[in-house]
């Protein structure tokens, strides 16, 4: 079994503030969350009414808890590191769940762009910030109503307090390379991002002013894209990656942090904070032996063997007859060793090492503040 050794330290400053931004109180009362499967908690399952199978779950949880991940996501180290209980799926009403601390919006294979029909997911980024809308006003109606909902529901002034974070786009890139051209997909971008702008004033528009934006990943070196995009090797960069959607990735981040700009200069009294997520991945992946790591692009769970243990047809955890003989996706023996779980998301010691390098406040503009009034307990 491989040891996983993660140096993390001890005491890590957090922060949001940009140049232009006012003071404000850094202890958040609650967060609220939008995206994909990069930080959905269950969000997508409960929508659409299934359940994802074991081994989905196994490491933290030791029970499929609607995160497509073998454990805890970025997002719930995030929770954690900031001493607030892990986000509630908005859509999941099982379990009489709590929102007191926030709700999340997220949903696995969402867009930023609106849906189609044939999209993996009806919530895309205007549904979740529509979602957002109709939560807080709910919450508002019936926390006037009556004090028995102060146990689950966020005081009201909480929401112009609140941490609003991001982590979406990925699938309008990725989806988009199955039907456009590489400048067809670039030119969606601008489009891509306009959307998002319209969806940040709506929420800065209810009072949000603490933004948490993550850029994408490094989409090229999932493995599914590796195995439907990189059969030709002169597509492939010399990690293994296909370079076309690497280099798309890029070019996004480059806009969404020109965005994320141009929001701090129109909302002065905003905290805006780009996170760079994608050098964070790209470096793990580039350097996963030094961090512990045995198989950085090799899926976990999947089904098919070296070199990528992936097949399109069969998702983690199911079985299916496939050139009629009964094959399941099923785990590795030791996640650790991998950063890929499923072939599309990250395992979660990918997820920690990912994590730990966020609270580092390195790759954030505006980089963590040393004038912290509190310190974040790490409890990894």
């Amino acid at each position: 079994m491989a040891v996983k050794i993660i140096i993390l330290p001890i005491l890590t400053l957090f922060s949001i503030i940009l140049p232009l931004a006012n003071s404000i109180d850094f202890h958040y009362p609650i967060v609220f969350n939008f995206g994909d499967s990069n930080s959905d908690t269950g969000g997508l399952a409960a929508g659409l009414g299934f359940r994802l199978a074991p081994p989905n779950g196994q490491i933290y949880f030791k029970t499929s808890s609607g995160r497509f991940c073998d454990g805890r996501l970025i997002l719930d180290f995030l929770m954690d590191a900031m001493d607030l209980p892990f986000l509630n799926a908005y859509l999941d009403s099982i379990g009489v769940p709590s929102f007191r601390k926030g709700c999340n919006f997220a949903a696995a294979g969402s867009t930023i762009l609106p849906a189609t029909a044939t999209s993996v997911s009806p919530f895309s980024f205007g549904i979740q910030v529509a979602q957002f809308l109709r939560f807080k006003a709910r919450v508002i109606e019936l926390m006037a109503k009556s004090k028995k909902f102060v146990k689950y529901l966020p005081k009201e002034e909480y929401f112009d307090e609140a941490l609003y974070m991001f982590d979406i786009g990925q699938n309008d890139l990725a989806g988009a390379f199955y039907s456009k051209s590489f400048d067809q997909v670039l030119a969606t971008i601008p489009t891509i991002l306009v959307e998002f702008e319209n969806g940040i004033k709506k929420l800065y528009d209810q009072g949000a002013r603490n933004f948490w934006i993550h850029n994408t990943g490094p989409l090229g070196c999932l493995t599914q894209n590796v195995a439907r995009f990189g059969t030709d090797p002169s597509k492939l960069d010399e990690l293994g990656c296909v370079s076309a959607h690497n280099q798309a990735a890029k070019l996004f981040n480059i806009q969404l942090h020109a965005l994320c700009i141009k929001l701090q200069a129109q909302y002065l009294d905003a905290n805006v904070t780009f996170v760079d997520i994608f050098n964070i991945k790209f470096n793990l992946i580039a350097n996963y032996s030094r961090y512990g790591f045995e198989q950085p692009i090799m899926a976990c769970c999947g089904y098919g063997g070296p070199p990528l243990n992936y097949d399109s047809r069969i998702s983690c955890g199911q079985t299916k007859i496939l050139n009629g003989t009964s094959a399941t996706a099923k785990g590795c023996s030791d996640s650790t060793a991998y950063v890929n779980w499923d072939g599309i998301h990250y395992t979660e010691a990918a997820n920690q090492y990912v994590s730990s390098q966020i609270l580092t406040g390195k790759y954030s503009d505006p980089p963590f503040s040393e004038k912290m009034p509190f310190l974040l307990k790490l409890k990894f």
